[in-house]
């Protein structure tokens, strides 16, 4: 497809996707993941660098001269990611056509699955439901439209702009919700692990499980930017490039990346990480590690003496927009309104 072509057919599946009434179905969202999983084990080497195995390894190395977005732990809010995409800036430019045409790379911390506290109702509503072998479905279908739409939307971003766009692991990506490999089954609001293992192989097969649990595994974990590094959590220790590129052996890494909870780091971790990979003698004090994992209740939560920006709002519109100069904190990191009906509107 020519440029133009890709951007109209992206920007078209997105609201295609916010609009569906329904999860999606099975053999479309499977053609989705072969794709992306082919997009994933090829990407470019010195982007992401390959594991013993010939596979990309956990460790992307952003772009330094593009303009950069972070985009905190989703949990199923498309709205969220659509207004991020598709709303327009002052010269009517969506930061879509800004990946397109090489000016921006957008990377995301992961969880893409699990809404919040927004459908703590739903949750306990759709456990009934999954209580009762889910002969009645209604509100778990409802968070599978928004937990698989949103992830879908993922899918097709970086299946045709992989270069520009990035999506890590969290500890959400679990599909089965197993225990092992640096991943742990979890509950929160309700039984939602569980309930989301069950309701895939039970309404989409195991063929599609597989898929998409490959997916999560094909998966990066860490990227390093000019002045900045980003992974889901906060990271529970010190991880070398060998370490993290072979994350696929490596299972303390995905769990020390993904699951490190408030307080719980070794002391000195985020400055080690950011010593070791920054390694910028003229702009020694400008460099922060970003990171969600954990809510915060205002823009963002300083850890780790300040070096480690916590962004995840579940409440808030909250990204991390950063330049190719000095890391402004006050001004790079801001909440961004929600445009939704304009965006439908104006498709």
């Amino acid at each position: 497809m020519h440029s133009c072509d890709t951007y109209n057919f992206v920007k078209n599946r997105l609201i295609e996707i916010w609009k569906r009434d329904h999860p999606p179905l099975l053999n479309e969202y499977l053609d989705v993941l072969r794709k992306v999983n082919k997009v994933l084990t090829s990407e470019d080497k010195k982007t992401r660098p390959r594991d013993k195995s010939d596979l990309p390894g956990g460790l992307i190395y952003l772009k330094k001269n593009t303009h950069t977005i972070i985009v905190p732990d989703i949990h199923a809010r498309m709205d969220f990611f659509l207004n991020i995409m598709l709303d327009k800036d002052s010269e009517d430019k969506t930061n879509l056509q800004k990946i397109e045409s090489d000016e921006l790379q957008i990377i995301c911390v992961g969880d893409g699955f699990h809404a919040e506290k927004r459908a703590a109702k739903r949750w306990a509503q759709a456990y009934k439901e999954f209580e009762q072998d889910y002969i009645i479905h209604k509100n778990i279908d409802e968070e599978m439209r928004e937990s698989l739409g949103i992830m879908e939307m993922v899918m097709e971003v970086k299946s045709n702009y992989p270069s520009n766009f990035h999506f890590i692991k969290g500890n959400h990506e679990n599909i089965k919700n197993e225990e092992g490999g640096g991943n742990y089954p979890f509950v929160k609001f309700s039984y939602e692990g569980p309930m989301v293992a069950y309701y895939i192989e039970k309404f989409y097969g195991k063929e599609f499980l597989e898929e998409y649990y490959k997916f999560e595994k094909n998966l990066p974990l860490f990227a390093v930017g000019k002045n900045f590094l980003i992974s889901h959590a906060e990271p529970l220790s010190f991880y070398d490039e060998e370490k993290i590129i072979e994350y696929r052996n490596n299972p303390d890494v995905i769990e020390g990346l993904t699951w490190t909870a408030d307080d719980a780091a070794n002391d000195g971790s985020v400055q080690e990480m950011l010593s070791y990979y920054i390694q910028d003698e003229n702009n020694s004090e400008n460099k922060y590690y970003f990171g969600g994992h954990r809510p915060v209740k205002n823009l963002y939560n300083p850890r780790a003496d300040g070096q480690y920006i916590q962004i995840h709002n579940p409440d808030k519109f909250i990204i991390a927009s950063i330049g190719t100069g000095v890391i402004d904190l006050q001004k790079d990191i801001h909440e961004i309104e929600n445009n939704i009906n304009k965006i439908i509107e104006d498709n």
